[in-house]
């Protein structure tokens, strides 16, 4: 697994200063911000604030601050909302922000660099280091990260005889076993939504193909074999239409057999009677290959804030969220993987659902890697290739060829 560090220069000297004195990101000599109350705005539901709320109020009394004020903005008016702050300059001192909307953020200026505040982030994935940076600079980190994976049906699978699939032809092997009667061989999203690109990403990226050049033989022949899943039937031609949570109603249902899908659907697959599953890591191309997968995850951001000593003060409770303890607690309540492999690690002892998600975070890529803010417009173009080419509307070439324009 790579490994590195984005502190440079002045900054570098600032994080080595900071380090001297910390303990997993934490200065170790007391500061006096005893009056400080940081505000943070994040994107969790209901259901997950709790969880996240236990570590907000133990790293404000780590820091020494007086605590934390949170506002939850689920979906899309969250970064609508921060724009919005931005433009006012009302920003709140501490920002959740998804991974793939950190360049946008960073590059209006509203953000400080998280080297500014002695983060180490040595042992994380590079992928995800890329997905929190702008312009080499880390802007946002994420404690805790999600990717796809292959979730299967212990029992029809041992039904049918079929064993594990692990590249692309025994996968389309085992799909075409597994499809009797009602139930399919594999379900996954196809929507004409982001969500579709996303789901689509690993066997593209696995393949060797590349959102700067979606006319490449390695993208064509990414989408010929999804394609080919619904055209043989082994797949259902509704998955265009299936976020997924959709995805997940059908496997839980029973109507298909395996499913791509994520590590935050681990309540409801450990809660459904009678399920037993397993999951492994998507299958590649050819044996040897790595997978290559999304990455997913929300990133903890520092705006630039006009009193030093609660920016300072921000950063040291970014840092503190950034400590292996909360990763793992974070991971857990959300249905997720801890960012570093440390924490990864421990984590799987409590849970060995997601070995195959931390296995995949290890290769996994950020979305706005290679283009940036110019990511929105390819994730466009990628999902409506795979709508037109499932849908028989063209072949998947030509259906890249148009969206290619």
């Amino acid at each position: 697994m790579k490994k590195i560090t984005l502190a440079s220069g002045a900054l570098a000297a600032t994080a080595a200063l900071a380090l001297a004195g910390c303990a997993g990101g934490t200065p170790s000599e007391p500061v006096d911000r005893g009056d400080i109350t940081l505000t943070i705005t994040d994107t969790l539901s209901e259901t997950s604030a709790p969880v996240y709320q236990e570590v907000y109020d133990a790293c404000a009394a780590e820091i020494g601050i007086a605590g934390v004020e949170a506002t939850h903005v689920a979906g899309s008016g969250h970064i609508a909302k921060l724009l919005q702050q931005i433009a006012s300059r009302d920003l709140p001192d501490v920002v959740m922000i998804d991974n793939p909307d950190v360049q946008q953020i960073a590059s209006s200026g509203a953000l400080s660099p998280l080297t500014e505040y002695g983060i180490d982030t040595a042992d994380f994935p590079e992928g995800v280091i890329a997905a929190g940076s702008y312009d080499g600079e880390l802007y946002g980190v994420a404690p805790m990260v999600n990717s796809l994976g292959l979730i299967y049906n212990v029992e029809l699978l041992e039904a049918a005889g079929v064993e594990v699939p692990t590249t692309w032809d025994e996968l389309r092997e085992a799909a075409q076993a597994l499809t009797q009667g009602s139930t399919y061989g594999i379900a996954f999203s196809a929507a004409n939504s982001f969500e579709g690109t996303w789901q689509f990403l690993p066997w593209m990226w696995s393949n060797g193909g590349n959102e700067d050049d979606l006319t490449s033989p390695e993208v064509v022949g990414a989408l010929e074999f999804v394609t080919s899943l619904v055209q043989d039937g082994s797949a259902s031609a509704s998955v265009v239409g299936w976020s997924q949570n959709d995805v997940t109603d059908q496997f839980i249902a029973g109507n298909a057999a395996m499913m791509i899908n994520g590590p935050w659907n681990l309540p409801r697959l450990t809660s459904a009677e009678g399920l037993e599953f397993e999951i492994t890591t998507i299958p590649v191309p050819n044996a040897g290959d790595d997978v290559v997968a999304p990455l997913g995850g929300e990133t903890f951001t520092v705006p630039v804030n006009e009193d030093s000593a609660v920016q300072e003060a921000a950063g040291a409770f970014v840092a503190c969220l950034a400590q292996d303890e909360h990763q793992i607690t974070m991971a857990a309540g959300r249905g997720g993987v801890p960012s570093s492999p440390s924490a990864g690690a421990a984590a799987i002892e409590a849970n060995p659902y997601i070995a195959a998600f931390v296995d995949t975070v290890a290769t996994a890529r950020a979305r706005t890697g290679l283009l940036g803010e110019a990511w929105p417009d390819a994730a466009t173009k990628i999902y409506t290739a795979v709508q037109i080419a499932l849908t028989g509307q063209q072949s998947p070439e030509a259906a890249l060829e148009q969206v290619a324009g």
